[in-house]
């Protein structure tokens, strides 16, 4: 086991990737940590509403929306692959809340139907359509490592002509702008839809505008970090967070916080082990989860009883 892992070297794993490698470095940090803070984001009101399995049905689901985005665009446009996706996105989402409303079936169980039933689709498209030349292990996967930037020797210069970085630069701002104008729009409807509705806030807007902005930081994300692992930057902040307090905007504050430092970190694990970027930034949050799931329930304990209460959504009022 032992054999396993390389030798820790210290100017190696902090120092040589921001000197020798600076503008591949400050690509791959930048684009993993705009994923990060932006899933984090979304993926706070996604744990409080306890739909934090929604993003793992619009990232499957999305599957059949970029097959089909491909082959009526003829071409691997990220824009044309954006839209088709983000259209199955919204489509997963009408689809669970159809099933849930129409019928007795629950929502996690609505949530498995819908994800499975759509992702089989892709599969078989991906299949059995003529000259589909998408590669599965990208979307599901990514490919930080491989995105390309050329400074013309400057580095800030390099990474704002990225046209991922510029995509994903742009989802960003939109989710900053969209949770700042509707935070207290966001904070009823998430604890009280009822009383949301009845100071005219309309919550089934607003949690359907929310999917939509989940579903484009979703499929954003596909090419750099791929479908599998944006769904533990969403829930992962979000839920060590919600372990160390009982106010939404420390809430958000740690999450952010959780998402720099698993970003960062991951960077910095990748080149110690040699392994996908993506993959290290997700086991440096899961780590960071695990200290926070030992503060709550160590001696440092906040006093709050389980998480999932009844109670417990009241106190972030």
């Amino acid at each position: 086991m032992i054999d396993l892992i390389p030798e820790f070297d210290a100017y190696r794993v902090f120092v040589e990737p921001w000197t020798s490698n600076l503008s591949q470095t400050l690509l791959i940090t930048s684009i993993g940590l705009i994923v990060a803070l932006s899933s984090a984001l979304v993926g706070n009101y996604l744990v409080l509403r306890r739909m934090s399995m929604l993003g793992d049905a619009i990232s499957h689901s999305a599957l059949p929306g970029i097959v089909i985005a491909f082959l009526i665009s003829g071409s691997r446009d990220s824009f044309a692959l954006t839209v088709g996706a983000l259209v199955a996105g919204v489509v997963t989402t009408m689809l669970i809340e159809f099933i849930h409303r129409k019928t007795i079936v629950k929502v996690d169980a609505a949530i498995g139907i819908v994800f499975s039933m759509l992702f089989a689709l892709g599969v078989l498209l991906l299949e059995f359509a003529p000259h589909t030349d998408l590669d599965p292990d990208c979307v599901l996967f990514g490919q930080l490592e491989y995105l390309g930037v050329h400074t013309g020797g400057n580095v800030w210069a390099g990474l704002f002509a990225s046209k991922q970085f510029q995509l994903l630069f742009g989802v960003f701002l939109l989710t900053v702008g969209l949770i700042s104008l509707f935070y207290k729009e966001l904070l009823v409807s998430s604890f009280d839809p009822l009383l949301a509705g009845a100071q005219g806030f309309r919550p089934q807007f607003i949690h359907y505008t929310m999917m939509c902005v989940l579903s484009l930081i979703v499929v954003s994300a596909f090419e750099a970090v791929g479908a599998i692992l944006v769904i533990a930057m969403l829930i992962l902040p979000g839920a060590s967070a919600y372990l160390l307090t009982t106010r939404l905007k420390t809430m958000i504050a740690l999450s952010v916080v959780h998402a720099v430092i698993s970003s960062i970190g991951g960077v910095h694990l990748a080149v110690w082990l040699n392994c996908p970027t993506s993959a290290c930034m997700v086991l440096v949050g899961a780590l960071l989860f695990g200290i926070a799931w030992f503060i709550h329930a160590g001696p440092f304990r906040n006093g709050r009883t389980s998480v999932g209460s009844e109670t417990e959504s009241h106190d972030f009022a």
